[in-house]
């Protein structure tokens, strides 16, 4: 999985700026937010949970997955279940709703990234996804 050296003037400050561009367009051309995509994934993945819990998954404070959750309350994406052992206590779980706009978002991005890496092989997409985990992996637990 070789690729060519690419002619970048100055990698050290074309990198953050180019991280900077796609954050930025990632997120214009989404339907739903960032935060919200990654909080009702989470939830698609693991199944309802609790603020805290979520909090640690995400690697933000527990406040921060409140505030989040709320208009996905409102829009009904979330909904409060109980705990079966402690009615009292409150987990948050993703709706039929949304799932459904989950997938939606979901095939989106696919399609997307489909179309945008259309004229890439099988080895530079591969490789693209390796050092962009590896890029996140690092960011994990930053503020």
């Amino acid at each position: 999985m070789s690729l060519p050296s690419p002619e970048i003037p100055d990698p050290d400050r074309q990198l953050p700026y180019q991280v900077a561009v796609f954050a930025r367009r990632i997120s214009a051309a989404e339907e739903l937010d960032r935060a919200a995509y990654l909080l009702l994934d989470q939830l698609a993945a693991t199944g309802p949970a609790n603020v805290k819990t979520l909090a640690a998954a995400l690697g933000v404070d527990s406040s921060t997955v409140t505030r989040q959750a709320a208009p996905l309350l409102r829009e009904r994406l979330l909904a409060r279940v109980p705990y079966p052992a402690d009615r009292r206590a409150v987990r948050l779980a993703l709706t039929p709703l949304g799932a459904g706009r989950l997938a939606e978002v979901r095939e989106e991005r696919r399609r997307v990234v489909a179309e945008l890496t259309a004229g890439w092989t099988p080895q530079e997409r591969a490789l693209f996804c390796v050092l962009l985990g590896r890029f996140n992996d690092g960011l994990r637990g930053r503020r």
